[in-house]
């Protein structure tokens, strides 16, 4: 009897030791750099950092365009209101009276009106309407 019982327990020691050698086998390739779930660590940590590295850069040329942009913006906005002021400088204007008056009325030609190949046609003079504004109340 005690020899079946350690023939049972060799048997068993050796089945023991031949799962470890398998899983120690499997556990190595498992954490290999190259080809197992430590590789695939590897490539996400430089990939990450890769990411980092380019979410920094843009970032910083995000903040350089709003910069510019806002500048661009401010630089527009003062035309803007020194367009509205000439415009509004333009109905302070008297109206055109028609032709214009040569300075010395006895050496400028006389075109004959109606000859139109005589000059340039003119170009026609276009008023901006302004429209009274009611002050907010």
């Amino acid at each position: 009897m005690n020899l079946i019982a350690d023939i049972l327990l060799v048997a068993g020691a050796l089945g023991a030791a031949f799962y470890c050698i398998i899983l120690s086998r499997r556990l190595s390739r498992f954490t290999d750099l190259e080809k197992g779930v430590g590789g695939a660590v590897a490539v996400l940590s430089a990939q990450v950092d890769d990411m980092t590295r380019t979410m920094d850069q843009t970032r910083a040329a995000a903040s350089t365009s709003v910069d510019k942009l806002k500048d661009l913006t401010d630089r527009a906005e003062a035309a803007a209101k020194r367009l509205e002021l000439l415009i509004a400088s333009l109905h302070d204007l008297p109206a055109p009276t028609g032709k214009p008056e040569p300075a010395d009325k006895a050496s400028a030609p006389q075109p004959d009106p109606h000859d139109e190949t005589a000059g340039p046609p003119k170009a026609p003079v276009f008023r901006h309407k302004r429209e009274p504004v009611e002050a907010a109340q």
